[in-house]
């Protein structure tokens, strides 16, 4: 059966449901522990939810194809598979969260950001910190601090129970160990350049125009980097109105490194990412590229490579073409 998944904003049932599978699954041990990964350090206990910010920075770390550079195309960014490995990050995720919650019917929430980017009315002036999503009450975010202290994922050093940040990414992007410490939001203070701003509508809509940039018809197009044209890049943000990439830098703190999802808020995030792609194929059918015959030197983003995933069986791995159809999985509750 095909799960629904809703407007945070929209539907308490599902944000309830979020907040509290997410604080099940921090402190829920894994059976791995750090030293399982080479983590510097001594060996602790790695928890459930640790391993998604675990599995994101060693994609960003591993270069594809192998010997490449990963500042030029990593295993889930800067490429094709962008789109598809976090589709099967989101996958996952949603089933651990179905387990702990003991509901197969859950659904992963999106954050609709544009919505609380985009100006209340003509002449209007957004203000997204002022989003229910950073309310600080029990049913909240919780809004922005060095660390938060308010909301769901609030750190208190007495409390073992509330939210606490473990493995974080150096200035480097390796894997460290941090004294155990609450998250830090840093609103609209991270961009290289000016002040950034959460994307809008409008912005949204320019992934469906073709009169605006016709390269958004194409799903990737090459040298298939962050210098290519086609919904792919767009959407992830380096070209363009930023998109995916300016969402990061508008929340910032433990949003910008390469441990992002230390924050609740990055898989809501990303549902949201998923959902816009997956309201342009409807529109433009479930293609990608590039195929097969594309050269050696874009092994990792090729349509039916494996994708970089340590929940997915050897002899059964993920693919970008086998997460082209999401259909049987699920659904959103409104497509862009």
């Amino acid at each position: 059966m095909a799960v629904v998944r809703r407007d945070i904003l929209r539907d308490d049932a599902a944000r309830a449901a979020y907040i509290h599978g997410v604080r099940l699954l921090k402190h829920e041990p894994s059976s791995l522990t750090t030293g399982s990964f080479g983590i510097p350090g001594p060996s602790r206990p790695v928890y459930t939810y640790d391993l998604f910010v675990i599995w994101h920075v060693l994609a960003m770390n591993t270069a594809v194809p192998p010997g490449g550079d990963a500042g030029v195309r990593n295993a889930a960014h800067r490429g094709p598979v962008f789109l598809p490995w976090h589709r099967v990050l989101l996958r996952w995720l949603e089933a651990h969260l179905q387990r702990v919650l003991d509901d197969p019917a859950f659904g992963l929430p999106y954050w609709n950001w544009a919505a609380d980017g985009s100006p209340a009315g003509p002449g209007g002036v957004a203000n997204p910190a002022a989003s229910p999503l950073w309310r600080n009450t029990p049913d909240g975010f919780g809004g922005q601090g060095a660390p938060v202290r308010g909301g769901a994922f609030a750190f208190r050093a007495a409390d073992p129970t509330s939210f606490r940040v473990r493995i974080a990414a150096n200035s480097s992007g390796a894997l460290r160990q941090v004294t155990e410490r609450g998250l830090v939001r840093r609103f609209g203070q991270s961009a290289p350049f000016g002040s950034p701003r959460l994307p809008r509508t409008a912005d949204v809509a320019s992934c469906f125009d073709p009169k605006a940039d016709p390269s958004v018809t194409d799903y990737d197009r090459d040298p298939f980097d962050v210098s290519s044209h086609g919904l792919r890049n767009r959407l992830e943000g380096f070209v363009g109105p930023g998109l995916h990439n300016q969402v990061h830098l508008w929340v910032g703190g433990d949003m910008a490194p390469a441990s992002s999802p230390n924050d609740p808020v990055f898989f809501v995030h990303h549902c949201n990412v998923d959902r816009i792609w997956e309201g342009w194929m409807r529109r433009n059918g479930r293609r990608y590229a590039p195929d097969m015959t594309a050269p050696d030197s874009l092994l990792g983003h090729r349509i039916d490579d494996p994708l970089v995933s340590p929940f997915a069986p050897a002899d059964k791995p993920d693919t970008p073409r086998g997460v082209l159809d999401s259909t049987a999985v699920n659904s959103y509750d409104v497509l862009p």
